[in-house]
């Protein structure tokens, strides 16, 4: 991108994991812990169970840190008002906002040329891992179902229940939903073992949502790039999109190492990886949050209808009951109405006025 700022970054990469040796003069709260009667693998399967909590980050899981994770929580929706997340740079702190986005990631001149002859290349999709990607919330019924039997607990079959299952949070709805008599202690561990048979769930996926494949291969064929986001962490997403076959669809990743504080964020953070100013990327949810936080980036938003009712997504550009209804000029008439440089700065033309006639003797008489 010729004169403006990039942020490209390779989301396909996996760096190695190797073992880091750091200096004796660290704080403690940087130094790894050994575990002896452990190994590898059982070491790396508490850390991710450990990721997929909501504690503090002065708690604890055996020899590993629990890290705030928004698998079981209400997430926010953010960029109410534009604004965007933070960044560091080599000569200082640097604010990213919708607005600077849409200006810096312009198109140079090649890229003008190359899009008006190919224009769905212009185009920047991004799809969320909820529901859109993969069914995660049979996931979160199935674990909260799990747990419930173990501990000798019947979950109301109540659509309000339902609800709070998927989208409150783990203390809420055991607070609501399975009461008993117990203390921090006790819910700690549950909220253990909610996270656990989550992710032993998520092992068990290796379907995608139906159509998927083949809309990720019909926009693979227009070269339209595509992105995910998720509050997963990348090791289970990269492990999860290989064994459905989709890795190879997705240029882009945004996960729970890029911190992003809210939906929108992960959004933006998107537009960036993909090289694409937000008004110029299309957002598939399932969710009316998600919609809110794509219209917020000045993103367009399809809607998949299943998880919400369509009177529930009334307010996204799109709404289809699956992948097998889209086409790619689909996304053409998303834009038709908007023009090639929408959201972009315009100057308006004034008409000139008629010139005014002089009143002279001639004219009167």
């Amino acid at each position: 991108m010729e004169g403006t700022l990039s942020f490209r970054s390779c989301s396909q990469a996996q760096l190695p994991f190797q073992p880091t040796s750091f200096p004796p003069q660290l704080p403690k709260k940087f130094q790894f812990f050994k575990s002896k009667h452990l190994n590898s693998a059982q070491c790396y399967h508490r850390l991710v169970v450990a990721k997929a909590l909501g504690t503090g980050d002065n708690e604890h899981f055996g020899d590993f840190p629990a890290t705030p994770n928004k698998i079981f929580m209400e997430e926010a929706i953010g960029a109410e008002y534009g604004e965007g997340f933070e960044t560091f740079r080599p000569n200082g702190l640097l604010k990213v906002d919708v607005d600077f986005l849409n200006d810096r990631l312009q198109e140079g001149f090649l890229r003008r040329i190359r899009y008006a002859m190919k224009p769905d290349e212009a185009y920047g999709l991004i799809f969320s891992w909820d529901n859109v990607v993969a069914d995660s919330r049979a996931l979160k019924l199935d674990a909260w179902k799990q747990l419930a039997s173990e501990e000798g607990l019947e979950i109301p079959e109540d659509a309000s229940v339902q609800r709070l299952l998927l989208y409150a949070a783990a203390d809420h709805v055991l607070h609501k939903v399975l009461p008993r008599e117990n203390n921090e202690d006790d819910r700690d561990r549950l909220k253990m073992r909610l996270s656990q048979l989550y992710y032993d769930n998520l092992l068990k996926i290796s379907e995608p949502i139906d159509g998927l494949k083949e809309w990720l291969d019909a926009l693979s064929t227009a070269r339209i790039p595509c992105a995910v986001v998720s509050s997963l962490d990348r090791r289970n997403m990269v492990e999860t999109l290989e064994r459905m076959g989709l890795m190879k669809y997705f240029r882009a990743i945004v996960t729970e190492e890029d911190g992003m504080e809210s939906i929108a964020h992960r959004f933006l953070s998107a537009a960036v990886k993909l090289d694409r100013k937000p008004s110029k990327c299309v957002v598939f949810e399932d969710d009316p949050r998600g919609i809110t936080a794509a219209h917020n980036c000045t993103m367009m938003a399809v809607a998949l209808i299943g998880a919400h009712p369509a009177y529930d997504l009334g307010q996204a550009d799109l709404a289809v009951g699956s992948f097998s209804e889209l086409s790619v000029i689909n996304l053409r008439r998303l834009f038709a109405h908007k023009g090639s440089n929408f959201m972009d700065l315009e100057k308006k033309i004034a008409e000139k006025a008629p010139r005014r006639r002089k009143l002279t003797i001639d004219t009167i008489f």
